[in-house]
C-alpha cells in the first residue's frame, strides 16, 4: 500500500519548489486533493486520490483559432503543462522529454494523447511563436495562448503557480510558473497524477504506456 501523506503540505510543496528557474512567487492557491505515495516509492508520478477536474480553459492555439480545452481533449489521454517559450531550461527541458517518451508509444497511441502547452508569457507567445517553438520539439503537440488572468485561473485550478511576466535585476523578462505534468485519464477527464521538474525520459517512456489506457503507473 502507498503511504498516504497530507493534501494540502505536500501539494503545496511541490507547487512551491517546483517554481521555474525564473524566480518565485507566493500568490494565494486553492485547496487540493489528496496525495498517494511515498517519497521513497522510486516513482516519478505523485498520485492523487481526489482528482483535479480539468482547467476549464477556452484560448487560441497555433494556428489561431479557438480552443475549448475540455472539449476538444474529452476522452484522450492528456497531459498539461503551464510554461513559457523563452524558458532558458526547465520547460524546453520537459517538453523534449515527453516528447521522446511519446515515441515510443504505438502510432495509434501516439496521435490519441494529447499534450497541451500553456504559455505563462503571453505577450509575447503569439501563436506563430509557440507553432513555431513546438514544431522544433513535437508537431503535435498542442499550444495554446490568450489573456493572462484567465490562464492563471486555469493553472491555479491545479494548484499551478503563475506569475505575470516581469523583468529580473538585469532587466531580462521572466515568467514564474509551477513546473507540474498533470495527466488527465481518458476514462473520465480527471487528473489523476502529476510530474514534478525531476521527471526524466525514461519516467515517462515507463509510464506513458499506463497513462494512455488511464491507468495508474
Amino acid at each position: 500500500m502507498r503511504k498516504k501523506i497530507f493534501a494540502t503540505a505536500a501539494l503545496l510543496a511541490a507547487a512551491t519548489l517546483a517554481l521555474s528557474a525564473c524566480g518565485s512567487g507566493n500568490d494565494d492557491r486553492p485547496p487540493v486533493s489528496m496525495v498517494s505515495g511515498a517519497s521513497d516509492s522510486g516513482k516519478a508520478a505523485v498520485v492523487l486520490d481526489q482528482p483535479f477536474a480539468k482547467p476549464d480553459l477556452v484560448l487560441t492555439d497555433t494556428h489561431g483559432k479557438k480552443y475549448d480545452l475540455r472539449k476538444e481533449t474529452q476522452g484522450h489521454p492528456t497531459l498539461i503543462y503551464f510554461g513559457y517559450t523563452h524558458c532558458p531550461d526547465i520547460c524546453p527541458t520537459t517538453m523534449s522529454n515527453i516528447a521522446v517518451a511519446k515515441k515510443a508509444l504505438p502510432k495509434a497511441e501516439q496521435n490519441d494523447l494529447r499534450v497541451v502547452f500553456v504559455t505563462t508569457d503571453p505577450g509575447r507567445d503569439t501563436p506563430a511563436e509557440l507553432g513555431k517553438w513546438l514544431k522544433g520539439i513535437d508537431p503535435q503537440f498542442i499550444g495554446l495562448t490568450g489573456n493572462f488572468a484567465s490562464i492563471q485561473a486555469g493553472a491555479r485550478s491545479l494548484g499551478i503557480s503563475v506569475e505575470p511576466t516581469t523583468k529580473d535585476k538585469n532587466g531580462k523578462l521572466v515568467s514564474v510558473h509551477g513546473t507540474q505534468v498533470f495527466a488527465f485519464s481518458p476514462k473520465n477527464d480527471k487528473g489523476y497524477l502529476f510530474y514534478k521538474e525531476d521527471a526524466t525520459v525514461d519516467d515517462y517512456t515507463k509510464d506513458l504506456p499506463k497513462i494512455v489506457k488511464g491507468e495508474t503507473p
